[in-house]
């Protein structure tokens, strides 16, 4: 009877239930997420270690130089700037981040455009990289932009036939000012803008998205001085021309705009700083009726970009 109930003991009784998990497992996942993105995968290693090197290594110079690379932060920042052409090397995504309609859009266009990394970062490495802000899982890296140097723009009008039309910015810190006299100068034919090296706005991703594309058609030279440039420019034969408030022509009146010319735009409320201004063969004014103090530089270059073209066509 004792064997018999060793026997029995061994019996399994009634087994605990799988909770319905073994039907979840049998669901689908959805769209597999790119390779770039698959943790373990050979192209997400790939894509990780270039995100990093792209990161750290310091941007090399070029004969008019490289701007450093740029962060685009944040779910709406991140989108408009893909939406507006802004160039991106790689897209960090957070891993388990909300799938929202932003980040499933950021995702589609980066793929569409093709070129883009797509790398899965944890938070604390996000947060490490923006330095703290509000990033909410995505950032764009926006590559070092690869500046001309101011006497490429005259060779290039020199190739091509034409008379120079340069317009060159004196103290404009605003990147969408610069967007939107990139924009004025592709419009109406122009060969460049030139910015100083220093206190002055750069390519950045708000310049190329105000420039609405025109930034990769358009080139821009940075000069170590500015001053220096524009004298370089008179030596080769080419009219600068300043705008100012207080200037001694009227822009109606100025034969220059017919040749090769350089238009100086200073900032808003500043103008144009004392040594530029004595370097400029002509300070022109802008007629203004409704009695406006000053007009942006965006504004003031494209008005004489056009009186520019108009006599030129």
């Amino acid at each position: 009877m004792a064997a018999n109930n060793r026997r029995m003991s061994g019996k399994k009784g009634a087994q605990v239930g799988s909770g319905g998990q073994r039907r979840k497992g049998l669901e689908g996942k959805g769209p597999t997420p790119p390779a770039e993105m698959r943790k373990g995968h050979k192209k997400n290693r790939i894509a990780t270690a270039k995100a990093k090197q792209a990161v750290r290594r310091p941007a090399p110079r070029g004969r008019g130089g490289k701007a450093s690379s740029e962060l685009v932060v944040g779910r709406n920042p991140v989108v408009e700037a893909l939406r507006g052409g802004v160039p991106a090397s790689t897209l960090y995504v957070q891993q388990f981040i909300d799938n929202d309609e932003r980040v499933r859009e950021a995702l589609q266009l980066a793929a569409e455009r093709g070129g883009i990394n797509l790398m899965e970062a944890p938070r604390p490495e996000l947060d490490r990289m923006t330095n703290g802000l509000n990033h909410q899982g995505l950032v764009l890296q926006v590559p070092p932009y690869e500046y001309a140097h101011p006497e490429d723009l005259a060779d290039a009008a020199a190739e091509e036939g034409e008379d120079p039309l340069i317009v060159a910015l004196d103290g404009v810190t605003d990147p969408r000012n610069l967007g939107a006299v990139v924009r004025s100068v592709s419009a109406f034919g122009g060969h460049g803008v030139v910015v100083p090296e220093r206190r002055a706005a750069g390519m950045t991703a708000g310049a190329w998205k105000t420039s609405a594309g025109t930034a990769a058609r358009t080139p821009v030279a940075r000069a170590t001085n500015l001053t220096r440039a524009l004298e370089s420019y008179k030596k080769a034969g080419i009219v600068i021309v300043g705008l100012a408030a207080d200037g001694e022509v009227e822009l109606g009146d100025l034969e220059a705009l017919e040749g090769p010319v350089v238009i100086v735009v200073g900032s808003e409320g500043k103008g144009l700083s004392r040594l530029v201004g004595e370097t400029c063969d002509f300070r022109v004014r802008i007629p203004m009726p409704g009695g406006a103090e000053s007009l942006n530089a965006g504004v003031a270059a494209g008005i004489v970009l056009y009186e520019a073209s108009r006599r030129r066509g």
